[in-house]
């Protein structure tokens, strides 16, 4: 994971300054609050929130990781790759690597979301369905090493990633 006072944050509440205070009523479950209606839906039900791509490379990479010299793991590891093909044919799927490949330590296969909806729909998903396996959930911005460490998220055991690659590069 990257050290986070490597970057700066702009405010969440930016562009919502001054803005009536939210009131303290509490929902029927007594715990949570009741929130004033919105004039309309979040545009990230939609479309990825900048700089997060909305393009033709998708806006986010699940790289799904099995210990390719364990012959349980990498019988597992394709079945669910087919198993993401039959069940999300829209999605973009990369073959299975067996070997490492760029900044993943071990064999990997990826898997490319390109809206909300997919997230929504395949996360909850691979929570369910990866079994023994790690992945690694990133959006893709113009910053590959952030993308990859500071904006990620693991289902499963963490995995450390070779980050040469990207400082080769010069990629922050």
């Amino acid at each position: 994971m990257a050290d986070p006072t490597l970057y700066t944050y702009p405010s969440p509440l930016e562009g919502y300054q001054a803005l009536e205070p939210l009131p303290d009523e509490k929902a029927a479950d007594g715990k949570s609050y009741v929130n004033p209606p919105a004039e309309k839906k979040s545009e990230a039900y939609t479309s990825f929130v900048s700089p997060i791509t909305n393009g033709p490379r998708g806006g986010f990479d699940i790289h799904i990781y099995f210990l390719q010299s364990e012959p349980e793991e990498l019988k597992f590891a394709t079945e669910l790759w087919e198993r993401i093909r039959r069940e999300f044919p829209e999605l973009r799927i990369y073959k299975i690597w067996d070997r490492p490949l760029g900044p993943h330590p071990i064999g990997m296969f990826e898997v490319n979301l390109f809206t909300p909806e997919q997230f929504g729909a395949f996360i909850p998903w691979l929570v369910i369905n990866r079994g023994p396996l790690s992945a690694l959930i990133h959006p893709n911005t113009d910053e590959e090493e952030r993308d990859h460490t500071q904006r990620a998220t693991w289902m499963g055991q963490p995995l450390p990633l070779n980050l040469r690659l990207f400082k080769k590069r010069g990629n922050k």
